[in-house]
């Protein structure tokens, strides 16, 4: 049996104020403090559209492949929570903004997990809808507390078609997802904020049979959440099964902390959500171009694909297929630094202001900086060593002025006084590489005076001993020594 695979993913959208409201959008706000009087759907209130957020989906559908529908329609699905005053959800069911798009995505495979694998999966659309507010349970009162600060904001609904297997690669299609929505300006994609939340719809089938029930496992709320998660109900799906048992159409949950996912209630008997078209919203129109906007129309007041086209920025994708092509670095290496926020930048400052190889910055980037910054969970915003430092860092090795294990050591005392500049601190810990040729004679007769037994063992044939002798040599120096010019006069001494 394999596993069938598909997301509904829920974006808040980048806005100020909500998609019917002039109320602000701000996260940790005091409990109903963003609060208008059509979000807590008072009578006589009516909805006015945010045309941030329609541009907003737009950009999404245009920077995902995406048809626009030139005409898309309102509806309201009807259902009775307590954070939902209204009693139903402003949504687009008929008629959405965006149809037919692909995402394109990559996972890593392999051993050493270094083989980059590209698959697709189909949008099948892209709708606004209104957020709901928050029931917050008060167990110990056995209450329950609403905040409608969060109902009403705008959001983008991604539904992708059931084509992924795995936990995996479902979490990778999120992940560039996430890395496209920045990357245009329309969602934060800040899934510790509730920014982006994913539904997975989990199924299991013999390959050539038909689909199997599937089960949904509602608001999962990181990447390796998502990817446990569905990995997890996989494996649940296939056990059943196999016991002769039966997978049952139901909502579930994950708890984080036991890895399993738990059920929540079931959905045999459907929901009639009782779809009806929005009365108080017309039809929403987008023009293809200024010269389709009908006359009488100010082009400014509409939203116009063409205008939006334009300023589509350069997406992930792209930034990887560049970084390759122009500093010749490995693939695997061009998804760490467009997946980090900020590295790509820092990278690219770093290889304008060195006259090092691309390759050679990367490994400092990858291995020192990003080592560095991990271990005390900071952003790449917060090293404290800027691009310009740590050029200057590595021209001073590249011009052979200090050794390489010299400069990773430097690394480090830059890290911990940034306020210091590489020159001073290789000045105050006298780490200049020793290039006098008559000194480093004299430490390498000191060396091999000290240590006769292992002159005789390389005399008699063992060259692997000579290591023995350049390492006494680095110990000695600090490190400030040329391994190959040592291992030219050592070898000249033992001979």
């Amino acid at each position: 049996m394999v596993g069938v695979v598909g997301l509904e993913v829920h974006a808040q959208i980048q806005s100020t104020s909500k998609l019917f409201s002039g109320s602000h959008v701000r996260f940790l706000a005091p409990p109903n403090s963003l609060v208008s009087h059509f979000d807590a759907s008072l009578p006589g209130t009516l909805p006015v559209l945010n045309r941030r957020c329609v541009e907003a989906a737009v950009l999404t559908g245009l920077a995902l492949n995406c048809t626009i529908n030139r005409k898309s329609l309102f509806d309201r699905k009807h259902y009775f929570y307590a954070d939902m005053p209204a009693g139903y959800q402003i949504t687009q069911q008929r008629v959405p903004i965006a149809v037919n798009g692909m995402l394109v995505y990559s996972h890593f495979e392999g051993r050493r997990r270094n083989q980059v694998v590209t698959k697709s999966v189909k949008i099948k659309q892209i709708q606004l809808e209104q957020d709901s507010g928050k029931s917050l349970h008060d167990d110990e009162q056995s209450q329950t507390l609403i905040d409608l600060n969060r109902a009403g904001v705008g959001l983008m609904e991604l539904v992708m078609e059931p084509e992924m297997c795995c936990g995996e690669e479902a979490a990778a299609a999120v992940r560039e997802l996430q890395l496209i929505l920045q990357a245009l300006g329309t969602c934060q994609a800040n899934m510790a904020e509730g920014q982006l939340r994913v539904d997975a719809n989990v199924s299991v089938h013999r390959p050539g049979e038909p689909l199997g029930v599937r089960t949904e496992v509602k608001n999962i709320n990181s990447v390796r959440h998502l990817a446990k998660a569905i990995d997890y109900e996989i494996q649940r799906q296939m056990e059943v099964l196999q016991s002769a048992g039966k997978v049952l159409n139901e909502t579930r949950a994950f708890d984080s902390k036991s890895g399993n996912t738990i059920p929540m209630r079931d959905k045999e008997g459907l929901q009639d959500y009782r779809f009806m078209p929005e009365p108080n919203l017309p039809p929403l129109f987008v023009y293809e171009s200024k010269a389709s906007v009908p006359a009488g129309v100010d082009p400014a007041q509409v939203v116009v694909i063409d205008r939006l086209s334009a300023q589509l920025p350069e997406l992930p994708s792209v930034k990887r297929t560049r970084l390759v092509e122009t500093y010749g670095i490995l693939q695997e290496h061009s998804f760490t630094l467009v997946n980090e926020d900020g590295l790509m930048d820092y990278f690219e400052n770093v290889v304008q202001t060195t006259k090092a190889e691309p390759r050679k910055v990367i490994g400092w980037v990858i291995k020192e900086l990003m080592g560095n910054l991990n271990s005390q969970n900071l952003k790449v915003s917060q090293s404290p060593i800027s691009p310009c430092a740590l050029a200057e860092l590595i021209n001073l090795a590249e011009s052979g002025h200090i050794s390489s294990s010299t400069a990773k050591q430097v690394f480090q005392e830059m890290w911990k006084a940034p306020e210091k500049t590489v020159g001073q601190i290789v000045k105050e810990q006298d780490l200049w590489m020793i290039n006098d040729k008559e000194e480093l004679q004299k430490i390498c007769r000191r060396i091999v005076d000290s240590h006769p037994e292992e002159v005789q063992i390389i005399r008699r044939g063992n060259k692997k001993v000579l290591n023995k002798l350049m390492g006494e040599v680095q110990r000695e120096t600090k490190g400030r020594t040329d391994p190959v010019q040592v291992r030219a006069i050592l070898e000249k001494m033992v001979s």
